[in-house]
């Protein structure tokens, strides 16, 4: 087994977040046949999806979704609240086209997390820190092991931002890890330099080759379960659903230029439409200790245009439904404005917002309330288990649902399953 490590993004704690994949099938160790065989072990099909997208090092509540106007100037910032197309709730200015379809979006305004720079906790529902030893799946784990008798033309679950702890399948095992478009999985699900259709044909009867003589050993019909394992494995690579969802040049030119810059998002949305049931992405870096207000001013519009024509797509092809999204990072920012250069604003565990759209939820809403200064609930508290247990059901899983951990243990999927009631 080779590891090879991704792009490095630093946080404010000195520790390096490295992307990870091991060489083999999908980054998972194991053969295309091999993965199609550890998935066989039952689930259920939906048509439901869930799109991840994960701000790292833990954006600005104040600055997003829940700016304090009226506090003082240390507290407030730079930017200035507009109103959304939805009575008595605003956002920040620089999130205009969201404002102008608020009632298809909504925001949680008193989440509480923890300090500590992962995904582990928005993906999972333990924090970093616990999950070292829970082994706890992530959310995208969840629906590949529910979606074992799907088709195997496409992977359930898709990561964007390639490997992480908080992406990891846990105790469910290394068949539920994520696939990543620039690792060896997505390599192999299109043919190789030089092997065209007939070459492939060639191999396939090659390895049968070998099954016959296994099979003259193995009298007990084992090698014609592993048959059909090959077949799937060799379906997935030659039917390209996948390569096709991940080829941008056949979208539109118009919905191309749409996207310009912000790709990922219309990766993800292509992916859904292609069957996948778990797309994960992340856009920019968040740990604004410093320049806040000028990364910010970068980076806000960017995900005002993704998110807009993210969300605008699927209510166009009447996916909404059908496809229930998520954007938070893993804390919010301190209410007041550090005195670095140009305006800091540090880690903040006892509130933060997330925005949903979609999954049949109810929409054009602000969920619970920071104080004045949005130093912590005022009303509403909500845990990220709550969250992660409503976006289960809006995807068709009983959060209740149990799975034995590695010591054989029945483990539910959150243990706080209380359903956020104003999105149910």
């Amino acid at each position: 087994m080779i590891t090879l490590w991704g792009n490095r993004q630093r946080f404010c704690d000195g520790v390096s977040r490295r992307n990870f994949l091991q060489i083999g099938a999908f980054g998972a160790g194991l053969s295309l046949a091999g993965m199609m065989q550890a998935r066989a072990n039952g689930g259920t099909t939906s048509s439901k999806a869930a799109i991840m997208i994960y701000l790292p090092g833990g954006p600005s509540h104040m600055d997003m979704y829940d700016l304090k106007p009226n506090a003082p100037r240390e507290y407030a910032g730079e930017f200035r609240p507009i109103a959304t197309n939805v009575p008595g709730v605003q956002i920040c200015e620089l999130f205009p086209l969201q404002a102008r379809m608020w009632d298809k979006l909504a925001v949680i305004r008193s989440i509480v997390s923890v300090d500590e720079h992962s995904d582990s906790l928005v993906m999972t529902g333990k924090s970093e820190n616990s999950n070292r030893t829970a082994n706890h799946p992530s959310f995208g784990a969840v629906m590949s092991r529910m979606r074992a008798d799907g088709n195997n033309d496409i992977p359930p679950y898709v990561s964007l931002r390639g490997m992480s702890r908080g992406t990891e399948p846990g105790f469910l095992g290394v068949a539920h890890r994520p696939f990543t478009p620039d690792g060896q999985g997505f390599r192999n699900l299109r043919l190789s330099a030089g092997v065209d259709a007939r070459r492939m044909d060639d191999r396939r009867s090659l390895l049968g080759s070998f099954d016959e003589l296994r099979r003259d050993i193995d009298a007990s019909g084992t090698m014609r379960g592993i048959d059909s394992f090959n077949a799937r494995a060799f379906d997935m690579v030659s039917s390209g659903a996948v390569r096709r969802a991940l080829d941008l040049t056949r979208e539109d030119p118009r919905s191309r230029e749409r996207y310009r810059g912000i790709e990922q998002f219309l990766t993800a949305r292509r992916l859904v439409e292609a069957g996948v049931g778990c797309v994960t992405l992340s856009v920019g870096g968040w740990d604004t200790h410093g320049a806040n207000f000028r990364t910010l001013r970068r980076q806000l519009p960017q995900v005002d245009r993704g998110v807009s024509a993210l969300i605008q797509d699927l209510h166009d092809r009447g996916m909404d439904r059908d496809v229930v999204t998520v954007m938070w990072g893993e804390f919010g920012r301190t209410p007041r404005i550090n005195n670095s250069d140009g305006g800091g604003r540090d880690h903040w565990s006892p509130v933060m917002s997330a925005l949903v759209a979609g999954g049949g939820l109810r929409m054009g809403q602000a969920i619970g309330s920071s104080s004045a200064r949005g130093e912590y609930p005022r009303d509403r508290r909500v845990t990220v288990p709550q969250v992660l247990s409503t976006l289960y059901r809006a995807v068709g899983i009983d959060p209740a649902r149990t799975f034995n951990n590695g010591s054989g243990r029945p483990i539910h999927i959150v243990e706080d399953r209380e359903p956020i009631r104003e999105l149910a």
